[in-house]
């Protein structure tokens, strides 16, 4: 079973949320990084979705991803457009550059994925310590409302060489103690009615309340700390199911 983003995976995310596609995540990010002196790193930067526009725009962006198979299809996307940002493959939580950033962003609650509390402070001690001083962290968080673990739903797409991928995906672990739940997704790829490949993945999810994100960005030494909800700078959330985008400074 796969615990990352896998050929199938990739395949449903290119036809998903193809490049152009944005949540308002795309254009959010754009604005609050054009002030940003020297580098940038995405963290969890999948197949370039946010990366390449912001490399479009002129930023100088390096991206991080666990999933070869995510890497491999951002490179070939940014050949395509004639770009050669640098890459690399390895968890947010332990990875080790020698470069510092002027900003390190992680959109779309890409977060959320890491397992375990210990292993979220881990990651943004290690994010502390590769930003410059003065250096802003930008990271989007959500609280997941599909808690039904009796629920099955099914997706599929169409691939421009005839082929369908389905996904089947079900809740299977739900802890509100620890404030984490786990899906099954299971892919499969059919043409003219014979099945391909086929692919499982084990897909983990963690949610935090607003106080209690604030509180480990503070531990950890960040300041300065705003939360904006669906997209929109300064604007504070109302209600659990609003996307909110956190920004901290490095002191």
């Amino acid at each position: 079973m796969q615990h990352h983003y896998g050929s199938l995976c990739t395949e449903v995310y290119d036809l998903s949320k193809p490049l152009g596609h944005s949540f308002g995540d795309v254009e959010y990010y754009g604005e609050r990084l054009k002030a940003i002196q020297g580098r940038i790193l995405e963290v969890g930067c999948g197949s370039g979705r946010v990366l390449i526009p912001l490399l479009r725009s002129g930023n100088l962006v390096d991206g991080l991803d666990n999933s070869g198979e995510m890497l491999d299809s951002c490179r070939s996307r940014c050949t395509d457009e004639g770009l050669t940002p640098l890459l690399y493959k390895d968890e947010m939580h332990n990875f080790q550059l020698e470069q510092s950033y002027g900003a390190i962003i992680i959109p779309a609650g890409s977060f959320q994925l890491l397992e375990g509390r210990e292993t979220a402070v881990e990651a943004l001690n290690n994010f502390y310590q590769h930003l410059a001083p003065g250096g802003r962290l930008i990271l989007d968080l959500f609280i997941p409302t599909n808690w039904d673990t009796q629920a099955v739903s099914t997706r599929s797409w169409d691939t421009l060489s005839g082929e369908v991928i389905t996904l089947e995906e079900k809740v299977i672990e739900v802890n509100h103690l620890e404030q984490r739940m786990v899906s099954l997704l299971k892919y499969e790829k059919w043409k003219e009615g014979r099945f391909i490949q086929s692919e499982l993945q084990r897909f983990p999810l963690s949610w935090y309340g607003r106080y209690e994100f604030v509180l480990l960005l503070e531990k950890i030494g960040f300041g300065q700390i705003t939360i904006s909800a669906d997209y929109k700078y300064g604007e504070e959330p109302t209600h659990g199911e609003q996307m909110c985008t956190f920004e901290a400074i490095k002191i």
